[in-house]
């Protein structure tokens, strides 16, 4: 009852401020749980890909990074599957790879970003909304005029005011929050795409020679 005396309260700017916020708790546990999900120990699966190529199980290596959720994993892959093409071209599906990634990574947090930037802006304008009210109410009355027939447009000033900020706060410290999660696993990502590069400049001969035998077997 209370909640809805405070909507009523804070005129129609209180719907969609309210909306904002269902919109950014949406989205911040969505990407929350996303990323929790694909943060995974970058060196024990680098580790564990170098110990079966280095056994020339180049099928096992891919099965091993498409059991593994995450961005991460898929660069490796790429890693792999292309090592035989070259430095050059190994360098580029690595990249290739990345950069399909990341906008996985980052999608809707612009929109999370926009909340946070449009909600202050809404109790503005709830503000301002509440002060033409109370113009119009100081010009009907004039003189006659008193604080409970100001009490409606103060009410709406004050309340749009405090949810949008209310808002605001939270989803800026919430953007923030998931950029740097995303910064972490775009690090791993580099990590772990420059050791399985070295590690593949290092036994490039006999890697392509077993991949060949393995061919010539089948």
């Amino acid at each position: 009852m209370l909640f809805m005396e405070f909507m009523k309260q804070g005129g129609p700017v209180m719907w969609l401020i309210l909306l904002c916020s269902v919109v950014a708790t949406f989205i911040f546990l969505e990407k929350t749980f996303y990323l929790h999900r694909v943060q995974i120990s970058v060196g024990d699966l680098v580790r564990g890909l170098v110990n079966v190529l280095k056994r020339n199980s180049i099928v096992e290596a891919i099965s091993l990074c498409d059991d593994t959720p995450g961005p991460v994993a898929h660069v490796l892959r790429a890693a792999i599957l292309a090592f035989e093409e070259g430095e050059e071209d190994l360098r580029q599906a690595v990249d290739d790879a990345a950069l399909g990634e990341i906008p996985r990574l980052e999608i809707r947090m612009k929109v999370l970003a926009t909340i946070a930037y449009i909600a202050p802006l809404l109790g503005l304008l709830g503000t301002v909304l509440g002060m033409i009210d109370i113009f119009f109410t100081i010009r009907a009355k004039g003189a006659m005029v008193n604080a409970s027939d100001l009490a409606n447009g103060i009410g709406q000033a004050l309340f749009t005011t405090a949810a949008g900020l209310c808002v605001a706060i939270p989803c800026f410290v919430a953007y923030n929050y998931l950029v740097s999660r995303i910064d972490s696993i775009t690090l791993d990502m580099e990590k772990a795409s420059s050791e399985i590069i070295y590690f593949f400049k290092r036994n490039w001969g006999k890697l392509t020679q077993a991949s060949k035998e393995g061919g010539n077997e089948k």
